[in-house]
């Protein structure tokens, strides 16, 4: 058997399809993906793209973050810095201005803890006012 490193991929994508009570047929439909394919994948012999990952991870109601981690996409620390950055964003109590103050605060504790806040930049694009260096604008402290 050819397992791309994706047969733990496999085993936890059948098993989430069947804790949410659907058929492979289901899930296929859902998700936009052949049911052949789909069968491929949980039983290790395909690895999906990213984006066939993130459909199938909103056909389950699931973090796709997750299944990138399995899919040996996203290391388990860009994650855990992808999902918290989701939440900073998502909160409705905040506007944006803050949430991006708060998101460069963030930044700046992980580069004081040695943390790269490489991903920041090629998450976001061209938003270099995201994941820049700490402390060095007007205002910082010396």
């Amino acid at each position: 058997m050819a397992s791309l490193n994706v047969g733990n991929l496999g085993d936890y994508l059948r098993e989430q399809r069947r804790s949410a009570q659907l058929s492979l047929r289901q899930l296929a439909e859902a998700a936009g993906v052949s049911n052949p394919y789909l069968s491929q994948i949980e039983r290790g012999l395909r690895k999906p793209s990213a984006e066939v990952l993130q459909q199938v991870a909103k056909a389950l109601r699931i973090s796709a973050e997750t299944l990138y981690v399995r899919a040996g996409i996203l290391d388990e620390r860009e994650r855990e810095e992808l999902e918290t950055r989701a939440v900073i964003l998502a909160d409705p109590s905040i506007n944006e201005r803050q949430k991006q103050v708060l998101l460069q605060i963030y930044d700046s504790f992980r580069k004081e803890n040695g943390l790269d806040a490489a991903l920041v930049v090629h998450d976001a694009g061209e938003d270099a006012g995201i994941g820049g260096a700490a402390g060095t604008g007007p205002g910082a402290r010396t």
